[in-house]
Order: structure tokens, then C-alpha cells, then sequence
């Protein structure tokens, strides 16, 4: 196996971010499921956008903020996803990049407008998001750079790509491209309503060994396996994947594995803002910790870490140098 030129390339729907503070009447009004993530059409977003209050707009995607994260955290990274060659489309290329971030997909010149996201988010902190997929749906097999993929040590998948048909394809390409190079393929499996859709393609990706490690939170894993017995779900995981990593909010996260199940607390905070992409940031710190050889404690504490920092703020991207907290915490980069 050669070296690798990038640590972590991730695969996802780019999609921008607008994020408001919004109250539970508000998602009551609109007919909002708390804490879930609806896929809605053009008509739908406008009419959302044009009831929200004053928003604050940002690049996001989930793969895109755990790529970034690694980026964050110096690792080698790099980016597939489409937006159109539109306004939001070039901020969003730029922001990427200016991450740290390789991206090279090109750009639709026709079709719908990049993909945007509107976020509610609640004084509790939970985020309700309601995305028009608009180019990212336009993610194809073309867009996969096998070079890039086969010179990756990890590649990252999104549990959200599998909606949109032309994405699954790309997806299991680039899963194959990884394993005949000897890399390791990660998915996310996204949202308990995005593994209610496809339960049993996501149990199929593990079983059939097209994924090696699967990130899931709590609410995803119990909807999995239809259970709520979480210590029945982990253990059926341990069996349909080589490696498993379940966070639980403030219960920290546990990893299951052929070595058996690790668990790792939570990292302190001093006030919840906006869980939005505290799941994604948690992979990045995770995979960095993996890609480093840190063992999947130090692992665990990485993801804990870049989970924390990004829910103490609005958007789902570190503010701060996640390299730098990561050395003021003694941890390994």
C-alpha cells in the first residue's frame, strides 16, 4: 500500500447553512419534527426563509464540517461535493478551501441553486433543520476522483448522501475505490429519520463489509435495530461492523470493536448553544485520533473535545484552532 497523501477525504452533500434562534411554537406553526432533519423542495425553503427571523449564514454540510475539523486539527483533508457555480456556491468553494481543505469538484453550470440548510435552533439548544438538497442531489459517479480517493487513509461517507440516487452511486464507487487501494471506509449514519428511510441498505453497507466504521449517535443506533435497549443495539453493532463508534450527548461516546467496548466521558462545558454539528466535529476529533494512532481512547477524548468547542456557539465549524485546544488539553496531534 503507498502512502497516503491525504489523512481523511470526505464524500457529502455541500450545502449552506442558515441558522436562526426560533422558539418550540415556531416548529409547532411549521409542522417541524424537533431535532430532525426534513429534506424539503424550493417552495418550502422560501417559504421557511422568508418567516425566519434575523439568520446567521455560514458553509456547513455534515462530511464538509467534519472535514473541516480535521483540517482544524492539522490534518491532511480534502473534499468531494457539488454546489452550482452560483453566488452561494463560490463562497461556499471559498470557504472550504480557506479551511485548509482540498476541493476539487466541479461545479454545476445548470440545475438548481446550491444546496442550503434552515436551521432552528431552540433555547435548549436543539437544532431542527429543514434542507433543500438543490446541486449536492447532483453529486454523480463522474465526480469521484478515484487518484484521490486510492491516496486517502480514511474516506468518509454521509449517511445523507444516500438519498439522492446518483449520490448512493458515487458512494459505493468510492467505497470500492478505497478498499482495492487498502483504505479504510467511515460512514455516518446522519439522522434517526435518514436510517428510518434506509434501515436496511445501511445494515447492508455493514454487513457486506462496504463500510469499516460506522459513527452513529444514540437515537440512530436504537432506530437501526428498532430497539430501545441500547446495550442489545452495541452489541448487535460489534457484530455487523469492524469498528463502532456510538456518542450519547453527555454520557460521553463508546467504541466497540474486535478489542472489545471502550467508553469515553464527555467533555465539560460551561453552556449548550447549538448542537448543530456536534456530531460532525465529534468525527472529525475521532478520525483524527485514528489516523494518528492514538488508540481509541485518546480518540474518543479528540472527538469529545471538538464536539464541545462547536456546541458552545452558533454553526457547526470551530471558531478556534482545534490543534492548539487539543495541546491545551494534553491531548495528542
Amino acid at each position: 500500500m503507498t502512502s497516503a497523501k491525504y489523512d481523511v477525504l470526505g464524500i457529502g452533500n455541500a450545502i449552506f447553512d442558515v441558522l436562526v434562534q426560533a422558539d418550540d411554537k415556531f416548529l409547532a406553526a411549521h409542522e417541524m419534527t424537533k431535532g430532525g432533519m426534513a429534506l424539503i423542495d424550493e417552495a418550502r425553503a422560501t417559504a421557511i426563509y422568508n418567516a425566519m427571523g434575523p439568520a446567521t449564514e455560514m458553509s456547513g454540510g455534515s462530511a464538509a464540517n467534519t472535514i473541516v475539523g480535521l483540517a482544524s486539527l492539522g490534518a491532511r483533508a480534502a473534499y468531494v461535493g457539488k454546489v452550482k457555480d452560483d453566488q452561494i456556491g463560490t463562497l461556499y468553494t471559498h470557504d472550504i478551501r480557506a479551511a485548509g481543505v482540498a476541493f476539487d469538484t466541479k461545479p454545476a453550470t445548470g440545475g438548481p441553486a446550491t444546496g442550503c440548510s434552515y436551521i432552528l435552533v431552540t433555547p435548549d439548544g436543539e437544532r431542527t433543520m429543514n434542507t433543500y438538497l438543490g446541486a449536492a442531489q447532483d453529486l454523480t459517479p463522474d465526480d469521484i476522483d478515484a487518484a484521490a480517493v486510492a491516496a486517502s487513509s480514511i474516506v468518509y461517507l454521509e449517511g445523507y448522501l444516500w438519498d439522492p440516487a446518483s449520490a448512493k452511486e458515487a458512494f459505493v464507487k468510492a467505497s470500492k475505490i478505497a478498499h482495492d487501494a487498502k483504505r479504510q471506509v467511515a460512514l455516518t449514519l446522519s439522522d434517526a429519520f435518514c436510517v428510518g428511510r434506509y434501515r436496511a441498505e445501511f445494515l447492508d453497507l455493514m454487513r457486506s463489509g462496504t463500510v469499516d466504521l460506522i459513527f452513529a449517535n444514540e437515537a440512530e443506533l436504537t432506530s437501526l435495530y428498532e430497539t430501545t435497549d441500547f446495550d442489545a443495539a452495541l452489541k448487535q453493532l460489534g457484530q455487523d461492523v469492524k469498528l463502532g463508534v456510538v456518542t450519547r450527548s453527555e454520557k460521553g461516546c463508546v467504541v466497540t470493536s474486535g478489542d472489545g467496548v471502550v467508553a469515553v466521558p464527555a467533555h465539560k462545558i460551561e453552556k449548550l448553544v447549538d448542537t448543530t454539528g456536534a456530531g460532525d466535529l465529534f468525527a472529525a476529533g475521532f478520525l483524527f485520533g485514528l489516523v494518528r494512532n492514538a488508540g481509541y481512547e485518546n480518540a474518543g477524548k479528540l472527538g469529545a473535545m471538538a464536539a464541545a468547542e462547536v456546541i458552545q456557539h452558533i454553526g457547526a465549524r470551530p471558531q478556534v484552532s482545534l490543534k492548539e485546544l487539543a495541546g491545551k488539553n494534553g491531548l495528542p496531534v
